[in-house]
C-alpha cells in the first residue's frame, strides 16, 4: 500500500511538511509506503473550464506544462491521498487549489478515479482560518467519493515560523492519531 501526500506550501520542509512527516511515521510503522511531493517552486495554473477532460477521457488535463498530470497519475496509483496546506487568508494555497480543481475534474471525467481511496487533510496555521482550509480539502475528498478517517481533533498544527509547529504538542498528537487511523482504514479497505 502507498500514501501520497501533496504539500501546497510555498515553504519547502516548513511547518506543513513537518506535520505530514509526523503522520508518515505512523503509516510507515504499519508497513505503508509514503511519498511527499512539495509544490514549493512549482507554477500551477488553475482550471480553465475548457471541458477537454470530459471530452477526451484520457485521464489527463490538456494543460500539460506543469506537474498536474503527473499528480493525477500518482494519485490514481496511490491507496491514500493526503492534501496538506498552510492557511492563506483562511483557505488553501492557490497552488493546492489549482491541483484540487484540475485533478478533481480529470478524476470526475474519468469515472471517479479517486473513488474509495482514503483521504486526509493536514493544515498548518498561525492563528485562525484553519477550519475553512480543512473544509476545502475535505470537500474535495467527499466529492471524489473518498473515505476520510478522523483523528482526536481537527488535523491542524499551530506555528508561524518554520519549525514552530514542533511546539504544538496537541497538533503533533493529532497527526500521529490520524496516521494510525489512516493506516487502520487502509488495511480495512485493502484487506
Amino acid at each position: 500500500m502507498k500514501v501520497l501526500a501533496i504539500n501546497g506550501s510555498a515553504r519547502k520542509d516548513g511547518n506543513t511538511a513537518i506535520l505530514v512527516k509526523h503522520l508518515f511515521k505512523e503509516l510507515e510503522q504499519e508497513g505503508i509506503e509514503t511519498e511527499l511531493i512539495q509544490l514549493s517552486g512549482e507554477t500551477i495554473r488553475g482550471c480553465t473550464a475548457c471541458g477537454a477532460c470530459y471530452k477526451l477521457k484520457n485521464k489527463k488535463c490538456v494543460i500539460n506544462n506543469d506537474i498536474v498530470n503527473s499528480l493525477v497519475e500518482k494519485m490514481t496509483e496511490a491507496d491514500g491521498i493526503i492534501l496538506a496546506s498552510p492557511t492563506y487568508f483562511a483557505d488553501v494555497t492557490t497552488e493546492l487549489k489549482a491541483v484540487i480543481d484540475r485533478t478533481g475534474c480529470v478524476a470526475k471525467a474519468n469515472d471517479d478515479l479517486f473513488r474509495r481511496k482514503a483521504g486526509a487533510a493536514v493544515v498548518a496555521v498561525r492563528r485562525g482560518g484553519a477550519i475553512h482550509t480543512f473544509d476545502t480539502i475535505n470537500h474535495f475528498f467527499f466529492i471524489s467519493q473518498m473515505v476520510v478517517p478522523g483523528s482526536s481533533y481537527w488535523n491542524v498544527g499551530i506555528g508561524r515560523l518554520p519549525g514552530e509547529v514542533e511546539n504544538d504538542e496537541e497538533g503533533l498528537r493529532t497527526m500521529e492519531n490520524l496516521g494510525r487511523n489512516m493506516a487502520w482504514l487502509l488495511h480495512k479497505l485493502n484487506g
